[in-house]
């Protein structure tokens, strides 16, 4: 059962804090890793992108969760610099996990845009083949001309951007990024609580 005494969240006695950063521990490094699955390939991105990106929204939501609960112990807890870093490094990790959410987020959006790019430029692609085929059977340099105008006109129409294809590229970088920093700053979180316990929590040095 989930208790709460002054400022404190526990269960059946238990700091609740511990278990939110094994969440996070696992959730967020895993997502990062799954971050650069689908920013690699295409393919892997339309298989596992939403899957992803629940996970890191999951992982993301636990982070505020564990913050409160880390602050919540701090301050039953005796005055300690190691407690004190540990505190100062799980602060700082929300802005590096939204950024990783935001950054999953604009790629799997960006990614299903740029596949329907690419479906119509596929499609545009085909149809100009055709219209040069009857272009070429017809006769006459006159015929010939008023044809290639109207083929021009009609290449400007149908022409596609690849707006969203390099939005895409630029979302699976920042994907990469954003997730090697987060789980970078997890791993020093990580380090400084496991010190903070194996110096002894209670010390004042």
């Amino acid at each position: 059962m989930v208790f709460t005494q002054p400022e404190l969240i526990t269960i059946d006695g238990i700091p609740v804090h511990p278990l939110l950063v094994h969440v996070i521990v696992v959730l967020l490094p895993l997502a990062a890793l799954g971050g650069l699955v689908i920013a690699a390939r295409a393919t892997w991105r339309r298989r596992f992108g939403l899957a992803v990106l629940a996970l890191t929204a999951v992982g993301v939501a636990t982070v505020p969760l564990a913050t409160k609960t880390g602050n919540q112990l701090k301050s039953v807890l005796p005055a300690n610099p190691a407690i004190q870093r540990h505190a100062d490094l799980g602060n700082n990790l929300l802005p590096f996990a939204l950024a990783f959410g935001v950054a999953v987020l604009l790629l799997v959006i960006a990614g299903r845009l740029a596949d329907r790019e690419r479906g119509a430029d596929t499609a545009a692609g085909s149809s100009g083949s055709r219209d040069t085929g009857r272009d070429r059977a017809g006769d006459g340099a006159r015929d010939g001309g008023r044809d290639s105008g109207r083929d021009g006109a009609g290449d400007g129409a149908v022409q596609v951007t690849r707006t969203w294809r390099r939005i895409a590229i630029i979302a699976a970088a920042l994907v990469a990024f954003t997730g090697v920093a987060t789980t970078v700053q997890i791993v020093r979180i990580g380090h400084s609580g496991s010190a903070a316990v194996w110096k002894g929590v209670g010390g004042g040095s």
